[in-house]
């Protein structure tokens, strides 16, 4: 029997489960919290009472599906950070005393890491970058180009100054009044739309970093004027506008991906996090393959928002470094 690692993933309002076996997974179970749907946004307080509910049944769950008892684990791996410190603690508390129970390492993961990571899961339709490559990371809380040397050494080349790319679709998609969560919606209605309709400006932001703060109080500035003539506005022009802010946010990210891999002569490019599952942005990605003569490197649909598939797999490579976490570890909330 190879090495089992069970993953724990709690940075939000997902809870997540995971059982590994070398680079395979073997279980990945994930308890989806609607409630906050009703908030238009994650409500932190909400999010980690439903991590205690949900944490043991999703273990139990995840070593039933994987055919395995928990004496069969190795260590355990869970999301020290970055996220909400509520949610965190409820995965961390948990795999302290699984992990003090059964007498196991335990594996603090970075939460950007393993969404880094999620692409060396052993998979039969997909390939793994070769080190080093260049890997964008969007998701609600970050937005970066990492410079991706082995399973254990990151260099962030490139970040936003303000906010995400993914909290820039969310913003503009309440701005429209489109449900939670913003992103999807965008995406859905982009579809059928024009993506030339309508320009928003580009920031600008020297070298790698990004911005985008300046595009959602541009898309709030033209909406308000708009409506001021027409209260109709926006469900007249849902499709162009969803198609023209979704173009322009991605256009932003490969702007700069483009010169990252240009600076670095890096052509093994990845992304990862949950705006990678945007269609636009994998488009984008695969058009400048073909211009460029890039590699790109893309996770399955079920690998892109938080789930603790990505969280085994770094608990894995760390495993075998014996890079393991004390019992005084504690989470943190911001990028570390």
């Amino acid at each position: 029997m190879g090495i089992i690692i069970l993953g724990i993933e709690s940075s939000c309002d997902d809870t997540s489960a995971a059982i590994i076996m070398n680079r395979k997974i073997l279980a990945n179970i994930t308890a989806n919290q609607e409630v906050h749907k009703n908030y238009g946004g994650v409500v932190p307080e909400l999010a980690s009472r439903a991590h205690q509910q949900n944490i043991i049944p999703v273990v139990d769950q995840a070593i039933h599906t994987a055919k395995i008892q928990k004496n069969d684990v190795n260590a355990i791996a869970f999301t020290a950070g970055p996220g909400l410190l509520g949610s965190l603690l409820v995965g961390a508390s948990f795999s302290k005393a699984f992990s003090l129970a059964l007498n196991i390492p335990l594996l603090d993961v970075n939460h950007m890491h393993a969404h880094i990571l999620a692409h060396f899961i052993e998979n039969n339709n997909t390939k793994s970058p070769e080190f080093p490559f260049l890997c964008l990371t969007v998701s609600g809380g970050h937005t970066q180009i990492v410079l991706v040397k082995d399973p254990c050494n990151f260099e962030i080349i490139g970040k936003t100054i303000d906010d995400a790319a993914g909290e820039a679709f969310d913003k503009a998609a309440k701005i429209m009044g489109l449900p939670y969560p913003g992103g999807p919606q965008i995406n859905m209605y982009a579809k059928n739309g024009d993506r030339q309709k309508f320009s928003f400006p580009h920031p600008n932001i020297p070298d790698l970093d990004f911005s985008f703060s300046g595009l959602k109080t541009s898309i709030l500035y033209f909406l308000r004027d708009k409506l001021k003539d027409d209260p109709s506005y926006i469900e007249k022009n849902k499709n162009d506008l969803c198609a023209s802010i979704q173009h322009t946010i991605v256009e932003i990210l490969m702007n700069k991906l483009r010169k990252a891999a240009q600076k670095t002569g890096i052509n093994q490019i990845a992304i990862a996090g949950g705006v990678s599952a945007n269609s636009e942005l994998r488009r984008a990605l695969y058009n400048e393959q073909e211009k460029q003569g890039w590699q790109v490197f893309i996770p399955p649909f079920e690998y892109c928002t938080d789930n603790a598939a990505m969280i085994a797999i770094t608990g894995y490579y760390k495993y075998l470094k014996k890079d393991f976490a004390t019992q005084d570890i504690s989470p943190f909330t911001r990028y570390k």
